[in-house]
């Protein structure tokens, strides 16, 4: 594996990076593009900061999360895709799925929470869906962020061992260390099914959390065909003259206490 990048090298270039996204968020904002990103990948494997860090200075308005939670009884008697076509983008929207529609073939598969019938009709439809999408003009990007099995287990053990992250260390993310295998295997004949022309994975290796942040993001910018928008002029209006207005005495009001002062 690559040496770790020093902090001050990935700090510069994680903010130029972010400065590219908010450019091509200005893109998709004018010309009302659709973009739809999908993060998949073991447990621990850096999706959540990533999107963090793709997240970070743009719109939530233009740009957002979508994380699904467990289906309810009435989603679990739709069409399988359903939930998660009433979180696509609008015309000037980017959505970023944290985890998505391929559940099926991985958790749901490995776990048994779906049915063999419900795994095969996925692993059919999923190209038949991805492409609906891609002809409708939706740009799609898939990423597989990888790691190893001794890096996650050090990442699950870092969260149980810190109380202000054990919280995300859950139940199913130990029971994926007995299933190691089982998860390579649905992983593989995923990528066998899904990997399609029209909607290519891209495997983003996550045994250094900073490189592939660097690497996803600089891959996002160099797969979508933005162009720098023209800026807008922002001018000031004049504050208008005062025309008498007396704000009432602070000590009619309720303030929150200077806890600030305490700490000097």
């Amino acid at each position: 594996m690559a040496d770790k990048l020093p902090k001050k090298v990935y700090e510069q270039e994680l903010f130029r990076l972010q400065s590219e996204l908010v450019t091509l968020q200005e893109w998709v904002r004018a010309t009302g593009a659709r973009v739809v990103v999908i993060f998949e990948g073991r447990d621990a494997a850096g999706k959540g900061g990533a999107i963090k860090r793709v997240t970070q200075y743009l719109n939530p308005r233009i740009a957002r999360i979508a994380a699904l939670p467990a289906p309810t009884e009435r989603e679990r008697g739709q069409w399988y895709f359903q939930r998660y076509i009433a979180h696509l983008p609008a015309a000037g929207e980017i959505v970023l799925f944290d985890r998505s529609w391929y559940n099926r073939a991985g958790v749901e598969r490995v776990m048994g929470f779906c049915t063999q019938d419900e795994y095969h009709r996925f692993l059919h439809q999923c190209p038949i869906f991805e492409r609906m999408l891609v002809e409708d003009g939706i740009i799609l990007l898939k990423y597989w962020f990888s790691v190893s099995d001794h890096e996650q287990e050090r990442r699950f053990r870092a969260r149980r061992d810190d109380p202000m992250r054990r919280w995300k260390l859950s139940p199913m993310d130990l029971e994926s260390i007995t299933r190691w295998e089982d998860y390579s295997r649905a992983k593989d004949e995923m990528f066998v099914h899904t990997d399609i022309p029209e909607a290519r994975w891209n495997v983003v290796e996550s045994e250094d959390k900073k490189r592939a942040r660097l690497n996803m993001i600089a891959h996002l910018i160099s797969a979508v065909p933005y162009v720098e928008q023209p800026s807008r002029k922002i001018t000031f209006p004049k504050r208008p003259s005062p025309t008498g207005y007396v704000r009432p005495p602070r000590d009619e009001q309720r303030y929150v206490p200077d806890h600030a002062a305490d700490l000097t």
